[in-house]
């Protein structure tokens, strides 16, 4: 089931005492794509504190009431580590989180789960896209040696599409498959204000995340960008989309591999 990550801001986690907080923000990375904590704020305004939670813990999603129901209790909460969510997450923290919470084991087998795909899978079961495998391994090399790989989707908000003949457009939204919590397409705004359109960028197109300068490096024209699938919500929210917005994906790729 497919969702912006925008309309996801403030909704409600409860748990069978009462109600926990609300989502304030998403870190991913940008190697699986997948999410792999929601920044909650718990209390009010004043007096919460952020928190990070995985999405191991949700059990149920009210879409209608806007909650997730999660197997955690308010006391886990407010005993969980203290973690300062305005700064890069770092792996040691990680390792603190999972030693805390029934999350399973951290640096796992499985493939799926954060890291443990990086650095148990091969780089083909990580990457659905032509970068070249050297690449992605690089990647991998400073996943090991840079702690500052978990970045939030907020942060992200507002970075430069830089395609291969020039930077276009910008980061606005993402949209995220909430059955695996993998970020599927980032909506792209393109344009100037007076005729900016919102388009979808399929994460598959993404070559790097450029964290000192703030840009999305893709492997694809403007052009191409700007040509893409027109965002729509309805759309999104209908499973018919994912295939079409795949077939041009996968044309796309297939011109750039021909040239």
């Amino acid at each position: 089931m497919n969702r912006n990550i925008k309309n996801l801001i403030g909704f409600k986690l409860k748990e069978t005492d009462g109600e926990i907080g609300n989502i304030e923000d998403f870190y991913f990375d940008d190697i699986t794509w997948k999410v792999r904590y929601l920044v909650v704020r718990t209390g009010n305004w004043f007096t919460g504190r952020k928190v990070l939670i995985s999405p191991k813990s949700l059990q149920k999603m009210d879409w209608e009431n806007e909650e997730f129901l999660v197997n955690l209790t308010q006391e886990q909460i407010k005993n969980s580590p203290d973690i300062d969510t305005e700064k890069p997450v770092s792996r040691q923290q990680e390792e603190q989180l999972y030693n805390y919470y029934p999350w399973g084991t951290y640096w796992g087998a499985d493939p799926d789960e954060h890291a443990a795909g990086i650095f148990s899978a091969m780089p083909s079961d990580l990457y659905n896209s032509e970068v070249e495998s050297s690449s992605v391994a690089q990647n991998i090399v400073q996943l090991e040696n840079d702690d500052r790989h978990l970045r939030s989707t907020d942060n992200v908000t507002g970075y430069k599409i830089h395609a291969t003949d020039g930077e276009m457009g910008k980061v606005v939204d993402y949209i995220i498959d909430v059955s695996n919590w993998k970020i599927n397409n980032l909506v792209v705004e393109t344009g100037s204000w007076l005729d900016s359109r919102k388009v979808l960028l399929p994460v598959e197109w993404i070559k790097e995340v450029n964290w000192d300068n703030s840009l999305v490096i893709v492997n694809v024209t403007a052009d191409e960008v700007e040509n893409s699938q027109e965002f729509n919500m309805d759309e999104v929210l209908n499973a018919s989309y994912e295939r079409r917005h795949h077939d041009y994906s996968d044309k796309s790729r297939k011109a750039n591999l021909s040239e």
